[in-house]
């Protein structure tokens, strides 16, 4: 098959197969190309996709970067599953094999030293969110009296702006203990962004947007640790996500393509 090569991930050789029904972007399936002793995961993709003037106007298109992105990440799954990968940047192209294998030459140092670094271990992603105050009991507690004037209207409003303020505050408290938790039980971690809610789509303000490196060995122990924090704190949401190859720690050796 002719086309351009899409590059998922570098790792090092591995013997145990991929999944036999395994697609890759624009459907073709992943395969090795090694190098030494590195290993790049690839696959072809059409030219009028991916060559450089139309890969910068689809990645304008949330879509079709939608459709790549599932597919990238499904071939980085599979793989984590058999061995380390170290990711590479979505939309990762080189003309031919040759330019792959260029790649790899001119990194091989910095991949093989983060390959050691990251060998055995995984990411796990853990967010905090602030939601609205649990709703009252409505048999227990009366109905909100109405204001009767505009100072009484003006009180309650403080009063709701301070329960939400305290929310906030009980929120960021939480989050730093936790954070403090977790980083005693991993490797390394990441502060990451709070999240957008407008473009993740998740329900109330996040608080803690935080990536832990921990080894596949302790994995468990790590999320009994995030499960015993879930129902700790009225308003406040805890969401644990993984485990995936550690993107947040591969440092920059998630190169791009030679823009073909």
């Amino acid at each position: 098959m002719t086309g351009l090569r899409y590059v998922y991930a570098v790792c090092r050789p591995f013997g145990t197969p991929l999944q036999a029904q395994l697609a890759g972007v624009a459907g073709d399936p992943p395969r090795l190309l090694t190098h030494h002793d590195l290993v790049a995961v690839v696959s072809h993709v059409p030219e009028a996709d991916f060559a450089e003037e139309p890969l910068r106007e689809h990645l304008e298109d949330l879509d079709w970067l939608t459709t790549v992105a599932r597919a990238h990440q499904g071939v980085i799954d599979a793989l984590t599953t058999v061995t380390t990968p170290l990711p590479l940047r979505l939309g990762t192209v080189f003309r031919d094999d040759s330019g792959v294998r260029t790649m790899m030459e001119a990194h091989e140092e910095g991949f093989l030293r983060t390959l050691d670094r990251l060998d055995g271990r995984v990411e796990w992603g853990v967010k905090v969110f602030v939601e609205a105050e649990p709703a009252p009991d409505t048999a227990a507690a009366p109905p909100p009296r109405k204001p009767v004037s505009g100072r009484d209207y003006l009180r309650q409003r403080r009063m709701e702006t301070k329960s939400h303020d305290d929310l906030w505050q009980r929120a960021e408290t939480f989050s730093t203990r936790l954070h403090e938790t977790l980083s005693g039980c991993a490797e390394d971690s990441r502060l990451h962004a709070p999240q957008n809610p407008t473009l993740s789509g998740a329900s109330g303000r996040n608080v803690l947007n935080a990536a832990y490196l921990v080894p596949r060995a302790e994995s468990e122990k790590f999320v009994e640790t995030v499960e015993r924090t879930r129902d700790g704190e009225p308003g406040i949401r805890v969401e644990l996500t993984g485990p995936w190859a550690a993107y947040s720690f591969a440092g920059d050796e998630t190169v791009a393509g030679e823009g073909a």
